[in-house]
């Protein structure tokens, strides 16, 4: 399985966050259910950093933020690729790797509901 998000970034931007979940956010708040979350990804613009993480069983895990390079410029395009592979979620830009997230939950099918929200125009989603 292959994500992609195309948008562009705001030129005043603090954070833009992309969620893979078991349950669409407005499901979440009826049933006051936490949904898992198999991969959030949280670009801090002021840190120059990208967090990932996993939530399981309503508790998030440790957070990774190492990176080798910070590829997201305010008012510049850009293209997110979300791969799925068999041990983990391999994340590239504008085609260069950025991190992989090696998986937490063994019930990656769960994963159905996509959100992508903050500082940015989403120009594509496939």
């Amino acid at each position: 399985m292959k994500l992609v998000i195309m948008g562009i970034v705001n030129k005043k931007p603090k954070s833009i966050e992309v969620t893979l979940s078991s349950k669409p956010e407005q499901q979440q708040e009826e049933e006051e259910v936490e949904a898992d979350v198999g991969l959030q990804l949280k670009v801090n613009f002021t840190e120059k950093a990208v967090q990932r993480n996993a939530r399981m069983g309503g508790k998030w895990g440790p957070a990774e933020n190492t990176l080798s390079f910070f590829p997201f410029a305010p008012g510049e395009a850009f293209k997110m690729e979300i791969v799925c592979e068999h041990q983990q979620f391999r994340i590239l830009v504008d085609g260069q790797p950025l991190c992989g997230f090696t998986h937490r939950l063994s019930q990656l099918a769960s994963l159905t509901s996509l959100r992508v929200f903050g500082d940015l125009q989403l120009t594509k989603v496939a």
